[in-house]
């Protein structure tokens, strides 16, 4: 559908309920963010329902420019429990995870101490569904009052934090308006659910809400085909997929100037050389202890030690929060001097990182439900070009999309000869490639690869809308 044939409809109303909105930063952002920039090209005009003051881990103000024209974002303040939980346990907020947790990461090395599995106990077991629950009465309050006046056509609620479901659930009930449930992230079946020390209370009263929410909305919409498959035996409600993606126009951009101030300058102007800049190794977003590949930084510190060309050349390069144990193990491999630990980076800026490397790294998670786990960071990965090394369930839906993608590997975690064989290869490659001009390969992305486009995937929901 084109944009002047738009123009001629009258626009049809979404609305979007959303913990997660710039300037906001980080994974949970992206998927409703990008769908609304490309709504209206389908004739949907997106009203974004979104916390005034949300417990945001990071901000990036760069995202703010994918917001479309014109676009009404509505924000209503919120109360959580953070200060509550920083004075008891002394921990810093994070809710890159959908707010499930305080830390980062609830099953590596830092939850094993008393004030932890305290902290945890506390939120799985008060905090139903998440610690945004005390704003579901007032917004469906606000949500029924405010559609008297301003109807939409459509609802969709996006999850994790889960409490936006239950926002959705009395608000179409109340008006008799279509809901859509879109899942980012299981619910009980995601795997850290097992370790929030629940009583069997809780653990019933998680699992009563979300099959109300399953049962109750007109379709539920997951991002892998195992969600689907997990959901489509609990409920008769229709369960669609709608996968991560990527914005084709984040990729086409030039690289930006240094205004940063932090690791612009040298990644160059222009087309660069496929071996330019050394054998870079990147990992972008949340890096946790329990999706550390170990053996990598051993073969890397192995290799670099017996190969003084190959030390000289090796780039790790992580951009995001990384966990400790990371760093150790970098360390530990003698390789600090090849370390560049960034930090958390604007969205424009990691896209451009993610162009440049050599080898893009996704490690999973070492739980048995990664092998349903399809990350937004790897369709970003898929938009560079560049190949992945992935970690994880060989026989996963990360697997299956990369061999139909042809844009990677993925090893086992346990697999120290075969996460050898491909580094040996890669680097193989890359020195193969070195001084080879005018060999970037994101303009011109397979057809397994476009029909990720946020563009393409927006319409795919539209549907859904219809």
């Amino acid at each position: 559908m084109t944009l002047s044939r738009v123009s001629l409809q009258i626009m049809k109303r979404a609305l979007i309920i959303t913990y997660y909105w710039p300037p906001s930063g980080g994974s949970g952002v992206q998927r409703w963010l990008k769908f609304a920039k490309y709504l209206p090209q389908y004739g949907w005009e997106p009203v974004i329902y979104t916390p005034e003051n949300p417990e945001a881990n990071t901000t990036d103000d760069a995202l703010l420019k994918d917001i479309a024209p014109g676009t009404e974002v509505i924000k209503r303040r919120i109360w959580e429990p953070y200060s509550f939980y920083k004075a008891l346990f002394g921990g810093k907020k994070n809710t890159s995870d959908g707010g499930k947790h305080i830390k980062a990461n609830i099953i590596g090395s830092e939850n094993k101490s008393l004030s932890h599995r305290l902290s945890l106990f506390i939120r799985g077991n008060f905090f139903i569904p998440d610690p945004r629950c005390w704003w579901i009465r007032p917004s469906i309050r606000y949500i029924v009052k405010y559609l008297k006046e301003h109807p939409v056509d459509v609802i969709i609620s996006t999850g994790p934090p889960h409490s936006m479901h239950l926002i959705a659930r009395g608000v179409a009930k109340a008006t008799g308006t279509r809901w859509v449930a879109d899942f980012r992230d299981p619910w009980t079946e995601i795997f850290y659910f097992k370790h929030l020390n629940l009583s069997g209370w809780a653990y019933r009263r998680h699992r009563t809400l979300e099959q109300s929410v399953l049962d109750s909305a007109d379709t539920v919409v997951v991002v892998s085909r195992k969600m689907q498959e997990d959901f489509h035996a609990r409920t008769a409600t229709p369960v669609k997929v709608v996968t991560n993606g990527f914005d084709h126009e984040d990729f086409l951009k030039a690289s930006p100037s240094d205004s940063h101030g932090h690791g612009m300058a040298d990644l160059g102007a222009g087309t660069p050389e496929c071996g330019s800049g050394g054998f870079r190794l990147v990992h972008t977003g949340i890096f946790v202890d329990n999706g550390n590949p170990e053996h990598l930084w051993e073969v890397l510190g192995e290799k670099a030690a017996a190969e003084p060309q190959f030390k000289k050349d090796l780039q790790i390069r992580l951009m995001g929060q990384v966990d400790d144990s990371i760093l150790q193990g970098i360390g530990k491999a003698g390789l600090d001097g090849n370390l560049h630990n960034m930090g958390y980076r604007p969205h424009d800026e990691v896209v451009q990182w993610q162009k440049r490397a050599q080898v893009l790294l996704l490690p999973l998670r070492k739980e048995p439900e990664a092998a349903a786990i399809l990350t937004g960071k790897f369709f970003e990965y898929l938009a560079s070009g560049r190949k992945i090394l992935a970690f994880g369930p060989t026989g996963g839906d990360l697997a299956k999309a990369l061999q139909e993608t042809g844009s990677g590997t993925i090893v086992e975690f346990g697999d120290k000869e075969a996460v050898r064989r491909e580094i040996d290869r890669l680097y193989s490659n890359f020195r193969e490639e070195r001084g080879v001009k005018n060999c970037r390969v994101e303009n011109v992305l397979s057809p397994a690869v476009m029909k990720y486009s946020r563009m393409h995937l927006a319409g795919e929901m539209v549907k859904l809308f219809e």
